[in-house]
C-alpha cells in the first residue's frame, strides 16, 4: 500500500507557552476564567465532516459547563452578601474544589486547543489521522468525567438543579470507547487506495477523485491551493523523514487532483502565506545578503578563507569548476563549508521581526526517505503529463495562462518536477509563449524556464532547445513587464554558472546591452537580477572585456548612489579582470569610491578599498593623487583599518602606505 493511515504520527501541536497551565488568581476569578473559557468554546463550530460528532460533542459540553459555572458563581455571590449565616467561608471554596477548578481549567484550555487545531489543519491530514484526533477527544472527555465525579458537590452546597445539572454532564463523558465516523472511516479508505493505484501507475478515476474532494469541502482550486499549503506547513512540523515523504505524497495527489478537477490556477492577492512580507520587499541589512546573488541568504556557511557565502550559491560556484572565494579572489585551501550558525540565527531572528518566511518552504524530494516515496514521484508524473498535454490543445490565453502558472508552481517546488516537466517537451510550448502580449502569461513561462534551469541537466536542455535562449534574451530586452525582463536576467544569471555557458552568453551582445539596460533603468528588484548576472559574467576575464565594452563601468557610475554595495562589488571584479581599460574608464569613480569608503556598509567599504588597490596597482599616482585629495580621507582610512572586516583592514592598511608614499614624493607603486 502507497500510504496508510499507520504511518503518519500524532501532529505535533505548537501551544503557548501558558496554554496548560492553570492561571494563578483568586478562587472567584478562577471560577470567572473557568465560566468565559467554557463559553468561548461554546461560541466554535463544529467541522462539518470530519469529526463532526467528536468536535459537536465537546462544544455542546463546554455549554453546559458554562452554565454550571454561571451558577456556581451567582450562587456564591449571593450566598457570600445576603446569608452571613451560611457555615462555608465567604473568602473561597473548599481546597478540593479549588484543585479540581485548577484542573478543569487545564482540560478546557487543551479542548479549546485541540479544537482550533482542527479546524486549521489540512483536512487531508485531519483524514489521515482520524484515529489519533478521536482518540484525543475521547481521552479529554475521560478526564473532564473523572474531575467532574471528584467535584465536591456537597461541601460547595449546590442546590438541586445545578446537582442535576452535574449529573447530566457527568452521564455524557460516559462515553467507553472512542468515536470514529463510519462515513470518515471509508472516505480514509477511498484516499488510501487512490493514493496506492496512483503508485502503481493507474490513472485515477475522475468521478471518484471529484467525490473525494466535495466530501472533503475542497470543491475548487483556491480551496485545493489553500490545502497543499497546509501540508507544506505540517512537513515543517515534522521531523520523521518517512512522515514527511507520506505527506508529500498526500501534497502531490491534491495538486493532481487540483489540475485535473478544477484546471490551473492564477496568482491570488489574498494567499495565506502573502500575508507575510517579502524579504524583496524591505530593505534587507548587508550582512545578510549572499556576495554572490546578493538575496537574502538562507543557510549561511564559511569557506576556508572566512567570508561567508549562501550555501546554494557557493555550492553552485563550486559545481561550476571554480577553487577560489568568489569575494577575495583567493584559492580556497578545501571547499569544506562551515554552517555560520550565529549568523543564521540573527537572520531569522530578523526574519521574524519583519514577519518574512525564513525557513524555505521548497520540498526537497531528493531526500533518501521521500525519492523512495513512487506515490509522490508518479503524483508528480501525473499532473505534468495532464498540464503539458492541456497545453499542447489550448487555444484560449486565459487557460494557457493557468497551465503555465502551474507548472511554474511545480517547476519551483523539486528537482523530480523540473525533470518531468523538460522530460514532457514542456520547453517548446513556453518558446511560444514568451512572446505573447498577454503580461501575465510571459511571465509565468519564463519563470517556469528560471525555475527549471536550477536543474543542472536542464541547463543544457535550455541552451540547446531550439528558440528557448534567444526567447528569453528577447524578455530580456523587450518584455512587458519589469517582473519579466527581471526573471529573464536571473535566467541569465542561473545558466552563466555552467563556465562554458558564461562565455558564450557574454559573447552575445544583447545579453550584455538588456542587463546594462535593465540595471539602469528597472525597478530596485528587477536592477538587483540584472546585477547579479552581471556579477555572475564578470567572473571570467574573456566576458570581462565585453561587458567592458557594453559600458559596465559607465552603468556602474549611474547606480553607485542608489545601489552602492552592488556598484562596488561589480566594480571591484571588473577593475580586477579588466586591465588597464577598465582602470582608465573607472578613474572618474575615485571620489564616489571615497564616498563609499566614508558612508557604505562594512561589505561596500571593503570592495571599494579592494577596488582602489588594483586601480593603483595600475593606474599609478595620478590615481592616487586623486584620492589624497578627498577631504578627511586619511581619517577614513584609519576608522577601517580600526574597525572593517580583516580584508578591508589590509586594503586599507595598503591604501595608507600608499597614500604616504605618494605625499613624502616617493614611488607610489604597489608591491
Amino acid at each position: 500500500m502507497a500510504v496508510s493511515p499507520e504511518s503518519f504520527p500524532p501532529r505535533k501541536r505548537r501551544p503557548s507557552a501558558n496554554s496548560f497551565v492553570a492561571p494563578n488568581l483568586s478562587d472567584r476569578n478562577l471560577l470567572r476564567s473557568l465560566f468565559l473559557l467554557s463559553s468561548e468554546i461554546s461560541t466554535l463550530q463544529p467541522l462539518l465532516f470530519l469529526l463532526k460528532r467528536n468536535t459537536s460533542s465537546i462544544i455542546r459540553k463546554s455549554k453546559l459547563l458554562s452554565i454550571l459555572f454561571e451558577e456556581i458563581l451567582g450562587r456564591d455571590c449571593n450566598s457570600s452578601s445576603n446569608d452571613p449565616t451560611t457555615s462555608r467561608p465567604i473568602t473561597g471554596f473548599p481546597p478540593s474544589a479549588v484543585l479540581c477548578f485548577d484542573e478543569l481549567y487545564i482540560v478546557l484550555q487543551r479542548m479549546k486547543t485541540l479544537l482550533e487545531d482542527c479546524g486549521n489543519c489540512s483536512k487531508m491530514w485531519l483524514l489521515m489521522q482520524i484515529d489519533v484526533f478521536s482518540n484525543i477527544f475521547h481521552e479529554l472527555t475521560l478526564e473532564l468525567s473523572t474531575l467532574l465525579d471528584i467535584l465536591p458537590a456537597k461541601k460547595l452546597k449546590l442546590n438541586d438543579d445545578v446537582q442535576e445539572l452535574l449529573i447530566l454532564i457527568t452521564n455524557q463523558c460516559s462515553e467507553k470507547f472512542a468515536y470514529v465516523d463510519p462515513k470518515d472511516r471509508d472516505l480514509q479508505s477511498q484516499v488510501v487506495e487512490m493514493l496506492d493505484k496512483i503508485e502503481r501507475e493507474i490513472i485515477p478515476d475522475q468521478s471518484k477523485l471529484a467525490e473525494i474532494f466535495d466530501k472533503l469541502t475542497l470543491p475548487d482550486s483556491t480551496s485545493c491551493r489553500d490545502e497543499i499549503e497546509l501540508l507544506e506547513e505540517e512537513i515543517q512540523s515534522q521531523t520523521d523523514e518517512k512522515a514527511k515523504s507520506d505527506i508529500i505524497a498526500l501534497i502531490g495527489f491534491v495538486r493532481y487532483a487540483k489540475c485535473v478537477l478544477y484546471g490551473g490556477s492564477t496568482p491570488r492577492t489574498n494567499s495565506r502565506r502573502r500575508r507575510a512580507t517579502a524579504a524583496a520587499d524591505v530593505s534587507v541589512p548587508a550582512d545578510f545578503r549572499c556576495p554572490i546573488s546578493l538575496d537574502l541568504m538562507r543557510d549561511p556557511v564559511v569557506v576556508s578563507t572566512g567570508q561567508t557565502y549562501d550555501r546554494n550559491s557557493i555550492t553552485l560556484w563550486f559545481e561550476s569548476g571554480h577553487t577560489t572565494c568568489p569575494k577575495t579572489g583567493q584559492t580556497l585551501t578545501h571547499t569544506d563549508l562551515i554552517p555560520n550558525s550565529a549568523l543564521k540565527n540573527l537572520i531569522a531572528m530578523w526574519c521574524r521581526e519583519q514577519k518574512i518566511p525564513f525557513e524555505l518552504m521548497e520540498l526537497n524530494v531528493n531526500s533518501n526517505a521521500i525519492v523512495t516515496n513512487k506515490t509522490a514521484l508518479e503524483a508528480i508524473r501525473m499532473t505534468v503529463s495532464f498540464l503539458v498535454n492541456k497545453l499542447k490543445a489550448s487555444q484560449s490565453v486565459e487557460l494557457a495562462n493557468r497551465l503555465v502558472h502551474e507548472l511554474r508552481i511545480l517547476a519551483k517546488t523539486d528537482s523530480d518536477s523540473r525533470t518531468y516537466i523538460a522530460e514532457a517537451a514542456a520547453l517548446p510550448l513556453l518558446v511560444k509563449i514568451l512572446g505573447s502580449e498577454h503580461p501575465s502569461l510571459q511571465v509565468n513561462a519564463v519563470t517556469t524556464i528560471l525555475n527549471l534551469s536550477i536543474l543542472e541537466a536542464n541547463k543544457t536542455r535550455i541552451m540547446e532547445t531550439d528558440g528557448v535562449l534567444n526567447g528569453v534574451i528577447e524578455v530580456l530586452r523587450s518584455g512587458a513587464t519589469w517582473e519579466a525582463k527581471g526573471n529573464a536576467a536571473a535566467t541569465i544569471f542561473s545558466l552563466s554558472s555552467v563556465p562554458a555557458y558564461k562565455k558564450r552568453l557574454a559573447r552575445k551582445t544583447r545579453v550584455v546591452k538588456g542587463l546594462m539596460d535593465l540595471a539602469r533603468e528597472g525597478p530596485t528588484n528587477s536592477k538587483r537580477d540584472a546585477l547579479v548576472a552581471i556579477l555572475n559574467l564578470a567572473g571570467d576575464r574573456e566576458a570581462v572585456g565585453k561587458l567592458i565594452e557594453g559600458g559596465a563601468v559607465e552603468m556602474v557610475a549611474e547606480i553607485m548612489d542608489g545601489l552602492p554595495e552592488e556598484a562596488v562589488t561589480i566594480l571591484e571584479v571588473v577593475v580586477k579582470k579588466g586591465g588597464l581599460v577598465a582602470v582608465a574608464a573607472a578613474y572618474p569613480l575615485i571620489k564616489k569610491l571615497a564616498i563609499v569608503l566614508r558612508d557604505g556598509t562594512d561589505r561596500a567599504r571593503e570592495s571599494a578599498a579592494a577596488t582602489l588597490v588594483n586601480m593603483y596597482r595600475k593606474g599609478g599616482s595620478e590615481m592616487v593623487a586623486e584620492l589624497a585629495a578627498v577631504q578627511g580621507i586619511e581619517r577614513v582610512i584609519w576608522e577601517i583599518m580600526g574597525m572593517g572586516t580583516g580584508r578591508a583592514r589590509r586594503k586599507a592598511a595598503t591604501l595608507l602606505r600608499v597614500l604616504r608614499r605618494w605625499a613624502a614624493g616617493l614611488d607610489a607603486e604597489i608591491q
